[in-house]
């Protein structure tokens, strides 16, 4: 739960006495120290993502740093980016040394010598070449004395214990992006800005109160974070038909044909025309997984080939469909830079139609062939979550006749948003309505990530029951 974004106000409700009945106790432990907002070091686990968040509270440890390193106060409003006006100069202690011993001295205050990022920890003394002065961190010196124990590691290499004033010139270069946010927008108000990252494209979704700062949101973005070079905002709601959305170049270039890596597979695609979302890689990876060489695979929603292309790779028979033309051609042109254009056929199909039409065809031919100790599976993806599910009755007696083998009746994949607060229950019973059967003890349900607060992505899996997927010719 812990990994995919349940907030802690689930550990309230049956989700976590379920989740903790079945699994392990550094899992059970990590779900209780995020509830009671303390996650014990040995049990933290790092991803390297494609998401990014800035942090919208600030710990007590670090509000000391905010006062010292926080930019000129004359910046808070500022709606177009001035870097110069960031300046300011703040006092900290220093240490004389001889440049001969820094580097021992460094390690031997290791605690104590000052630990920023883009700041120098060793500058020149301008009164004796011979010299260096090494800055200490200021919260560590208080009153700009040094306690018993650097005293008597200064004593060993001989060094004059007396801790001087230094006047250190900070600058725009010297301050981190969450720094410089919450130094420009009003008091009080959050300076999380989270985006996702698609190849050089920095997507953003900004809330109301951040949109007079966009432009220099962005160009912060640009500068703090190498290799980004087109920061853009969402302005609508995702297209229901198409999956793509309407959005604004805040900064930098306005080149929206991205290429990215997933899963050690490139894509190339417009991030404008196509649907694209870093934060499903691990789902990707989730279903192919669950494929086996010479299985049949049916992309509903095909996209741009995330999970397509995969199982193509993994020498599954792959058939791929998606509505939008653009996504349709981008998907044409990831199979040739894949080398997989030969073993997936495409199509530009509404889903139902692509359902009734080549999946149907296509079952209707394999199926009875099946024999028993033949170990192929179908499976079947329907990766559209605002309506996937109504799709679902299209399999109500899609074939005609007997199944020969109840082993290789088709899984399918369907996902879901849900806003309900027992979420898997709620698209059990909508898949249910959708399909006319029961699927009790027959499905699974996973969650896939929270969308938002309160609306969870779920995906569901379960074999087409006999029943449903076929109809008995008359006696």
């Amino acid at each position: 739960l812990w990994r995919f974004g349940y907030s802690a106000r689930l550990l309230k409700t049956n989700h976590f006495r379920t989740a903790a009945s079945n699994t392990s106790f550094p899992a059970v432990w990590m779900l209780l120290a995020q509830y009671s907002g303390t996650i014990p070091a040995r049990f933290v686990v790092v991803k390297k993502n494609s998401f990014f968040t800035m942090p919208e509270t600030v710990p007590e440890t670090d509000k000391a740093n905010l006062e010292l390193f926080s930019p000129h106060p004359g910046v808070r409003g500022m709606t177009l980016l001035n870097r110069a006006a960031f300046k300011r100069t703040v006092v900290v202690p220093v240490l004389k040394v001889k440049k001969e011993i820094v580097n021992t001295l460094l390690k031997s205050l290791k605690h104590t010598v000052l630990q920023r990022p883009g700041l120098k920890r060793v500058v020149e003394d301008t009164e004796d070449e011979d010299s260096r002065l090494v800055i200490l961190d200021p919260h560590k010196i208080p009153e700009f004395s040094l306690g018993e124990a650097e005293q008597e590691v200064l004593k060993q290499l001989n060094v004059c214990p007396e801790v001087s004033k230094y006047n250190l010139e900070l600058t725009y270069e010297n301050f981190k992006s969450e720094e410089i946010l919450r130094a420009v927008l009003p008091e009080g108000q959050e300076v999380t800005s989270g985006f996702s990252r698609v190849g050089h494209i920095a997507h953003l979704n900004l809330r109301d109160h951040q949109l007079p700062y966009r432009y220099l949101i962005g160009q912060v973005i640009i500068d703090k974070n190498p290799g980004i070079t087109c920061i853009v905002n969402k302005t609508s709601i995702i297209d229901s038909t198409y999956r793509n959305f309407q959005m604004e170049v805040l900064a930098g270039e306005t080149n929206l044909v991205t290429k990215v890596k997933e899963n050690n597979i490139a894509y190339e695609l417009d991030f404008s025309k196509v649907y694209w979302n870093p934060r499903l890689s691990t789902e990707h990876g989730r279903i192919v997984e669950l494929l086996k060489p010479g299985d049949v695979f049916f992309d509903v929603f095909a996209g741009v080939g995330p999970f397509a292309i995969p199982a193509a790779k993994k020498k599954c028979r792959v058939f791929a469909n998606d509505l939008n033309p653009e996504s349709y051609s981008w998907l044409l042109h990831n199979c040739k830079l894949n080398k997989v254009d030969n073993k997936i056929k495409a199509f530009n199909m509404d889903g139902r139609d692509f359902l009734l039409g080549p999946v149907r065809e296509e079952l209707s031919k394999e199926l009875p062939l099946l024999k028993e100790e033949q170990k192929t599976s179908f499976h079947i993806v329907m990766n559209l979550p605002a309506l996937a599910i109504e799709f679902l009755d299209v399999f109500r007696h899609l074939l005609v006749g007997e199944p020969c083998s109840t082993a290789g009746l088709p899984t399918v994949h369907c996902y879901g948003f849900s806003k309900h607060d027992d979420p898997a229950k709620d698209i059990q019973e909508r898949a249910e309505a959708s399909l006319g059967t029961s699927l009790a003890g027959r499905c699974s349900t996973y969650l896939v990530r929270n969308v938002a607060p309160n609306k969870e992505m779920l995906c569901i899996s379960f074999q087409i029951p006999a029943d449903v997927l076929y109809k008995r010719p008359c006696p």
